[in-house]
């Protein structure tokens, strides 16, 4: 079984619930995911599947789109309101602030990662210094904002859509957008609306793909997976005969002027003779057709991808269990 799966991710579920749950339904351990969501956050979810795990890594399009919801005046430990209270600012935050936000905070940008997260320093997990209190220096990482636009913005409130690269922590990008206003700031809602080529309309439910697993099994499943080619559909393709094939995968080092290309510079999408992509690849130096990664033959050894940012569940009964409780916070 070979593909992709986009999964609404349900509040609730850690990403790699999602992966596990999936290996059940699809009946194979060769499971990863395109980008850690939170515990917290809901939507976009693409799960790959067998040998598809192999092109986590080289997607060409790791842009995210997000929806998220804001609260000013608050901080908390984890910088959204499942956290410990830290700080409370009743300064109310004017409207016209939006547009120094977007200024600010659109662009190439350095993000500090929050403590609360799966980072590691020195081999231990960050959220497992924070849960004993323990904050250390970390290096701050650059991330891209490519757009950033306020659908609501009062009452020290916000709602906003984030257009991003990989590896960006939205809670994070609150949180400083809070220190620059000067009265603190947290996440209260996230939704992940795009991921890469991925979009909610393309996303089944974990109760969809259950009920096709129970109605099925695994074959009732794969029936409901995107092939690997629509995550390469962007790239030129270099198309391969069925005796160029076989040589390819028999380790053949090919002769670029003799492919059918798209157009001479890569990198490209590398198409078998039944037209499927099994590679992507780039002229080389000796007008070879160098390959970057392949996607067929034995599968990857490491059966999990995607941004190492998930924070792990962290609910004593000092944290927030609702943004509702926050109505008791005077602002």
């Amino acid at each position: 079984m070979n593909g992709i799966i986009c999964i609404y991710k349900e509040k609730g579920y850690t990403s790699f619930d999602i992966v596990a749950i999936m290996r059940r339904f699809c009946g194979t351990k060769k499971i990863g995911h395109g980008g850690t969501l939170d515990p917290m956050a809901e939507g976009v979810l693409p799960i790959f599947v067998g040998t598809a795990t192999k092109a986590v890594d080289y997607c060409p399009d790791n842009t995210k789109e997000y929806r998220a919801e804001i609260r000013f005046g608050v901080t908390t430990d984890t910088q959204d309101f499942t956290g410990k209270v830290l700080s409370t600012n009743d300064t109310p935050v004017s409207a016209n602030m939006q547009y120094l936000l977007k200024k600010k905070f659109t662009g190439d940008l350095m993000q500090t990662p929050p403590m609360y997260s799966a980072v590691q320093v020195d081999g231990q997990r960050l959220y497992e210094l924070a849960r004993k209190g323990i904050e250390i220096d970390r290096e701050p990482r650059a991330i891209k904002i490519y757009s950033l636009e306020f659908e609501k913005f009062g009452d020290n409130t916000a709602t906003m859509l984030v257009s991003c690269s990989k590896g960006t922590y939205i809670r994070t990008l609150i949180h400083d957008m809070g220190a620059e206003v000067g009265t603190g700031a947290i996440m209260t809602g996230l939704t992940r609306t795009r991921s890469g080529n991925f979009t909610l309309r393309d996303c089944y439910r974990i109760s969809e793909v259950r009920e096709a697993a129970e109605a099925g099994g695994p074959d009732a499943v794969e029936k409901l997976l995107m092939p690997l080619d629509i995550v390469f559909n962007a790239l030129p393709a270099a198309r391969l005969n069925e005796k160029q094939t076989s040589m390819l995968k028999n380790g053949v080092v090919l002769d670029i002027t003799r492919i059918d290309l798209d157009r001479d510079e890569g990198p490209f999408r590398i198409l078998g003779s039944d037209g499927s992509v099994i590679a992507i690849g780039d002229r080389g130096s000796e007008d070879d057709l160098a390959v970057i990664q392949r996607f067929y033959g034995a599968p990857p050894k490491k059966e999990e991808s995607g941004e190492p940012e998930e924070r792990a569940p962290d609910t004593p009964e000092s944290r927030l269990k609702s943004v509702d409780e926050l109505k008791g916070v005077m602002l």
